[in-house]
């Protein structure tokens, strides 16, 4: 919806968006969009790998998930918060919550890497190995 706003005040020509004096505006709020819009496949790709091999996040999950999510509030809405009200060429007080949101993509990152190093494989009677092995 947020891409379809920006798009719209971008088409329409409006000029708290698009003045030269609006620039920081401007870009806080492409980022805020590219940023959300990445996240939201970071989900999905996370949702596809834990269902193609579950033993990935297990014993994290949790964790892996709030921070996941907390990140997708927090790193762009810091970027749209910082545009909303833009001092000179600086963003606002919002984008304080921007490396809050990259720390917690970070720790999700963290907790699915160290759970795939942990996901054990077998070798199978073929001879191949780095197969898991469901017995």
């Amino acid at each position: 919806m947020l891409g379809i706003l920006l798009e719209t005040m971008h088409g329409l020509k409006i000029r708290m968006y698009l003045d030269v004096p609006n620039e920081t505006r401007r870009l806080m709020w492409t980022l805020a969009h590219a940023h959300g819009g990445l996240l939201g496949l970071i989900h999905l790709i996370l949702g596809l790998c834990l269902r193609i091999v579950p033993e990935i996040g297990s014993r994290h999950l949790r964790m892996i998930s709030t921070s996941l999510i907390m990140a997708s509030v927090f790193l762009p809405g810091g970027f749209f918060l910082g545009g909303i009200v833009v001092y000179g060429g600086d963003p606002g007080l919002g984008i304080l919550a921007v490396p809050i949101g990259a720390a917690l993509l970070v720790v999700a990152i963290y907790k699915v890497a160290r759970g795939s190093a942990t996901i054990e494989t077998t070798t199978s009677t073929s001879g191949k190995s780095g197969r898991r092995g469901n017995s």
